[in-house]
């Protein structure tokens, strides 16, 4: 059975997906960026603001759960510009200390032109 996240802590999803959905013991989210939920606007111009709010993005999912971050086993992460990696890296430490299984790669483009893009799979 598929059981699917929709919390108002998190952006909505601005396309035909869920912000997350259960399976099979696991939980995986969409890609969240760095968005304000409240207000749909970016979290500011810089990679540090949005790593920021896409890490909380998660972290209200996650927490929509039940679970925290201490449950991610897994997260891919998107970076419009790879000359942020260290930048993001020490807001994404902050947030995923359980140092998870992770990709990171950099892409043309993002939703919304915004700079970061992670998504993670948790244990519930």
């Amino acid at each position: 059975m598929l059981n699917v996240t929709s919390t108002p802590n998190a952006p909505a999803a601005i396309g035909p997906y869920s912000q997350a959905v259960a399976a099979n013991g696991f939980l995986f989210t969409s890609g969240q960026i760095g968005l304000i939920p409240e207000t749909g606007a970016a979290a500011g111009d810089t990679i540090e603001a949005q790593a920021e709010q896409a890490c909380r993005n998660v972290q209200a999912i996650l927490e929509a759960n039940g679970i925290g971050f201490d449950r991610v086993v897994k997260t891919t992460c998107f970076l419009a510009d790879m000359n942020d990696f260290a930048a993001f890296n020490a807001v994404y430490a902050k947030y995923f200390v359980n140092n998870p299984a992770r990709s990171c790669v950099a892409v043309r483009t993002l939703p919304k032109g915004l700079l970061c893009e992670i998504e993670a799979v948790a244990a519930l």
